[in-house]
């Protein structure tokens, strides 16, 4: 019997690298699967909703429920749908997001001085004016959130700038941080995923390979964590970082070693 009630897995970097499914990830998921652990995935990918990862794993045998899917842009709109009702949010994002958000019932505004919150994403759009009206935007005590906290995204080729770069902009011309990040690693995150479970904190495994996102999720929420070496973290940036995790594993593949 396993110690574990459930596990919340990240995806990318952990199953998928861009559109590449991971060398061992299958079997890991197998291996949870056979131990009768619950699974979410949660990706803070902010332009993506919870359908395409059942899309994206369907073509490797990967059966995915888009009930047991989070993202930082599916968790961003139920909680601003709920906290900021009928108020225009001014979002500096995708389109993809932008979707999400709308259907939701969250209200959007394109026009930043009619803001009432403003939530900051990855937007590779992203230019001096977007920024101009940002600091129009977050003038005053308007609410100020942000998706996620990656700075950088890992793609087939490498790496491109993520949500936390925008936001660090967004920041140095308004002079303050976001009121809350809504993705992981935050309580907002944490607590809409043990919703989702149902399950005891104690007994949930958290698998991840961003220190800063995924294994911090863990530790703050009184989970176990492991971190998987194929994503954005090597073994060199764990002699440097507060941020421990439990365990340690090369891929997804040998979390069968916990079981």
């Amino acid at each position: 019997m396993t110690a574990y009630e459930a596990v919340i897995l990240d995806v990318d970097g952990t199953i998928v690298r861009g559109e590449e499914l991971l060398p061992g990830a299958t079997d890991g998921l197998r291996a949870l699967e056979a131990a009768g652990c619950s699974r979410l995935l949660f990706s803070n990918n902010p332009t993506r909703g919870a359908d395409h990862y059942g899309e994206q794993l369907a073509p490797h045998g990967i059966d995915v429920d888009p009930a047991t899917v989070l993202t930082s842009a599916t968790v961003s709109a139920e909680y601003l749908a709920a906290t900021h009702p009928g108020e225009r949010v001014y979002l500096v994002g995708s389109e993809r997001l932008e979707a999400i958000l709308a259907d939701a019932a969250v209200e959007l505004t394109a026009d930043p001085d009619a803001a009432e919150v403003v939530l900051g994403s990855f937007d590779k759009s992203f230019s001096y004016g977007t920024l101009w009206e940002s600091l129009r935007a977050l003038e005053g005590d308007v609410p100020f959130y942000g998706t996620d906290p990656d700075a950088t995204i890992p793609i087939d080729e490498g790496e491109i700038p993520g949500s936390g770069a925008i936001l660090a902009a967004m920041e140095a011309v308004a002079g303050r941080e976001p009121d809350a990040i809504l993705g992981k690693p935050s309580p907002i995150a944490a607590a809409t995923a043990m919703n989702r479970l149902d399950a005891d904190p104690t007994k949930t495994l958290v698998v991840g390979d961003r220190l800063n996102t995924d294994i911090a999720l863990g530790n703050r929420a009184g989970m176990e964590t492991a971190l998987v070496l194929t994503g954005v973290t090597d073994r060199a940036a764990l002699t440097a970082v507060d941020v421990e995790p439990d365990h340690v594993l090369e891929s997804l593949a040998a979390v069968d070693t916990l079981l």
